[in-house]
């Protein structure tokens, strides 16, 4: 938690709240049904919160904003963000089901109001969004081909809407295979933490 407060001060109590409960929630839910590896749940602040907040870093969205996560995993970026930003809506798809059970559980007990979890292909969805994000699901081509006509054109937020993917190493021939522009922020200029030297959040407009 201390990692939170440290770029994140200004947290409400309930936010804190929630953020203290991730790690015994997660703790309990991996032994059950294994959504981060066990090498990885002692280092869960760092290495999934954190992490996954570094899109708000980027981009802040505004109240009523619609984000959709692809390959949710077991909630990540969805949760973390979603206790940030508590008065924007949260789609998290994932075609695995006890993920999504997972990320189901998880918030009801933090009493996120603003998730809806969905066990399904990306590719299904009838909605339109404002903002898609995502953690290393796919390479970037296949990733851009699944959601772009999901994205609604216009600016919920502090950049206008588009694409926030977390992603990691040399991105430069994956990104320019979409045809699109990127902007790449890397994480280390946020964070000062040595597991964050090659992560960044790649960024581009609808």
């Amino acid at each position: 938690m201390e990692l939170i407060l440290k770029y994140f001060p200004d947290l409400t109590d309930q936010q804190r709240k929630q953020f203290e409960q991730l790690l015994p929630l997660y703790t309990e839910w991996n032994a059950r049904i294994n959504v981060i590896s066990r090498k990885d749940i002692d280092s869960l602040y760092l290495r999934h919160v954190l992490h996954s907040l570094a899109i708000a870093k980027v981009c802040q969205f505004e109240a009523g904003a619609r984000v959709l996560d692809v390959g949710c995993g077991g909630g990540f970026p969805t949760v973390p963000l979603a206790i940030l930003f508590p008065e924007v809506q949260f789609t998290a798809a994932d075609s695995i089901g006890k993920k999504i059970t997972v990320v189901r559980e998880v918030c009801k007990a933090l009493g996120l109001n603003n998730v809806t979890p969905v066990n399904a292909r990306v590719e299904s969805l009838p909605e339109r969004f404002d903002y898609v994000v995502s953690r290393a699901v796919t390479d970037m081509k296949t990733f851009t081909g699944w959601i772009w006509n999901k994205i609604e054109r216009g600016q919920r937020g502090t950049l206008p809407n588009g694409i926030l993917y977390l992603k990691g190493g040399d991105l430069a021939e994956e990104l320019a295979l979409t045809g699109k522009r990127w902007d790449l922020h890397s994480i280390s200029n946020f964070y000062d933490e040595d597991f964050f030297d090659t992560k960044k959040v790649v960024y581009t407009k609808r």
